[in-house]
């Protein structure tokens, strides 16, 4: 089975988040480290993963992308606050 997975990222001050989608989380979260995604992330150097979340179903996942795309910074940061408080790197733990 595939999983597919949402990630939020931020910079080394926790100022900025993103939030992506992929099927291959270790992949993308590198090409973010990296600076192999061009644009928004490699601007701002947003290269640390704080929070992230598995799906079997990828519409699952991009349906749960666009609800948090959708909702105000301050959830953002308390759903990364609730699992992630001291805004830890996760990419290593992965590994």
């Amino acid at each position: 089975m595939r999983y597919s997975y949402i990630y939020i990222l931020t910079n080394k001050l926790n100022s900025v988040l993103y939030i992506g989608v992929t099927n291959n989380l270790i992949k993308r979260v590198w090409q973010h480290k990296n600076k192999e995604a061009d644009g928004f992330t490699s601007r701002y150097n947003i290269d640390k993963l704080v929070y992230f979340e598995i799906f079997e179903d990828i519409i699952e996942a991009i349906k749960r992308e666009k609800q948090l795309k959708g909702g105000s910074r301050q959830k953002k940061l308390d759903l990364v606050m609730k699992n992630n408080p001291d805004f830890r790197d996760l990419y290593d733990e992965l590994l």
